[in-house]
């Protein structure tokens, strides 16, 4: 069982969430729903969560098929349902850039099997009625 423990320390909403093994990640509303710029937006913590879940898939296995990963970013764009109260994600891209001695295929099919198969949050988000989309870029192209 995962153990987080969470603490108001900053304002009304700002509160410092910690993991057990001590990693802290602060979180805060929005300034217009009486937050402080504090930290992260809960709902936009989930995109950073399916960012770094499928990154590590991604160069877990490029390492596994022995490419060299010199520099790696991800651009993720979400949209959440419009007029709903909660308003979840709905639609979700992402574009996943990889510089190295890399064959592009080999970057494609890592991007597949993380975002299809192995990402636990990108199936999160796809049960929850999510339409999440990606491309792969290597060595700019």
């Amino acid at each position: 069982m995962i153990k987080i423990e969470l603490e108001r320390v900053a304002g009304d909403f700002g509160f410092a969430a910690k993991d057990a093994y001590g990693h802290v990640v602060h979180t805060d509303s929005s300034p217009e729903s009486g937050g402080i710029n504090f930290g992260v937006r809960p709902m936009q913590l989930l995109l950073m969560g399916l960012g770094s879940c499928s990154g590590i898939d991604i160069v877990s296995i490029l390492k596994k098929q022995r490419q060299t990963v010199d520099a790696f970013t991800m651009k993720i764009e979400g949209g959440r349902e419009p007029g709903k109260e909660p308003s979840i994600w709905q639609d979700i891209t992402i574009v996943f850039e990889l510089t190295g001695d890399i064959d592009p295929d080999k970057a494609r099919k890592a991007c597949e099997l993380s975002m299809d198969k192995y990402c636990s949050v990108a199936e999160t988000l796809r049960r929850a009625g999510g339409n999440l989309k990606w491309s792969v870029k290597v060595n700019g192209k």
